[in-house]
């Protein structure tokens, strides 16, 4: 790999690394690695890993190579463009319990979407998806939905659930605009699907922010799922919903296979774990979830809600259980629960509220439903005034 330092750049070779220290690939699959890799010289636009060669250890390596070197030059270093979805597909060999995996990652919130789909019927769930939202326009717009409903269509999909792990507090959920828009393209709307607690989470922001009764119900949401429910996505496809409380009580995980979509639980290794600083949060709840994802075995894979990469990498949606075992900086092994408590409430002690934090909630206890109009046409959230000195 050496030759191909004058013609790459350091995520590049990053990535290379990470290959080579695979040690189920073969020199074949290798040499496969480094010929994309050698096409992704400065200033070149990266391959497109075609779908139907995404398998094993050779899709990981190739797919978060892709991930690294694709992107805009900064300053001699990869970055990606931070304001337009970046889409991959990893493809599992067909079979009854793996699902065809589309990832979306939505670069002003932060936030990792999933299209999951039966690779026999095309039969398919979407998982947090988002809608764009201007706090200085006070526009909501649909860019990133769009490329959602996009990508179903030139796959072909027919969509049977929108899936939200939780009630989130930093980025607009798009799952009634998406079944709105479905609902006139298939035979039937697709069903959305929360964790049973989210009544927690709408009894605490609908009183906060003075919402009408009828606003906030467990009954915006079409399902409320109960721990470890196992529900179909097709006739050859099943998941189970996981509780994974600790960022919120409400906080669900969905597994297909050897596939966890785990939402703002675990992040990426170099990043640890989501804060717990909300109501109704536990330091040591999220400490018992990611115990329970690492109970897993090594291979199954992980998919975050959310990340936030370093200068040093883009983003990447996924790791094993082995590697958070190994690398995750706050839950890794020999990290025990006091420790974890101790780390995870000194952080949060110093982080920021959600930029949008108060339109989030009161969309997304909705469902994602718009609040109605009043008699003047408005359509109105509740933000609250902050007041300097006395008055």
């Amino acid at each position: 790999m050496a030759s191909l330092a004058p013609k790459l750049n350091r995520q590049c070779l990053l990535a290379a690394c990470r290959c080579i220290a695979e040690p189920s690939l073969t020199n074949r699959q290798l040499a496969g690695v480094a010929r994309r890799l050698h096409s992704w010289r400065v200033g070149a636009p990266p391959l497109l890993v075609p779908a139907n060669s995404c398998s094993g250890s050779t899709s990981r390596c190739e797919s978060r190579a892709w991930d690294l070197a694709r992107g805009t030059r900064t300053s001699g270093l990869t970055t990606y463009n931070k304001h337009i979805p970046i889409s991959t597909t990893k493809t599992c060999t067909p079979s009854s319990t793996e699902p065809i995996i589309n990832s979306i990652f939505e670069p002003v919130t932060g936030t990792w979407q999933y299209v999951v789909a039966d690779a026999a019927t095309f039969n398919a769930a979407i998982i947090d998806p988002v809608l764009d939202y201007s706090p200085t326009s006070r526009c909501i717009t649909t860019t990133t939905a769009d490329a959602v409903l996009a990508l179903i269509a030139q796959k072909q999909y027919t969509i049977t659930w929108i899936l939200e792990t939780h009630a989130h507090a930093d980025h607009l959920t798009a799952a009634s605009y998406l079944k709105n828009r479905l609902t006139h393209t298939q035979s039937q709307p697709p069903t959305i699907g929360i964790g049973s607690r989210i009544h927690q989470v709408q009894s605490i922001f609908g009183a906060r922010y003075s919402l009408p009764p009828s606003d906030y119900h467990p009954l915006m949401f079409d399902h409320l799922f109960s721990d470890d429910e196992v529900f179909p996505i097709s006739s050859s496809l099943f998941a189970t919903a996981l509780h994974l409380p600790g960022h919120t009580p409400d906080h669900m995980g969905y597994q297909f296979g050897t596939n966890i979509f785990c939402g703002d639980s675990l992040f990426h290794a170099d990043v640890g774990t989501a804060r717990c600083d909300f109501p109704g949060g536990s330091a040591s709840q999220l400490y018992s979830s990611a115990r329970r994802l690492l109970s897993f075995p090594d291979h199954v894979k992980i998919w975050t809600g959310h990340d936030y990469p370093p200068g040093t990498r883009g983003p990447e949606a996924c790791m094993t259980v082995g590697m958070h075992r190994m690398e995750n900086k706050h839950v890794r092994d020999g990290v025990d629960e006091m420790e974890f408590v101790k780390l995870r409430r000194e952080r949060d002690r110093g982080l920021k509220a959600p930029r949008l934090l108060h339109q989030s909630l009161q969309m997304n206890v909705r469902a994602g439903k718009l609040p109605g109009k009043t008699e003047y046409g408005d359509r109105l959230w509740h933000l609250p005034v902050k007041v300097e000195g006395e008055w």
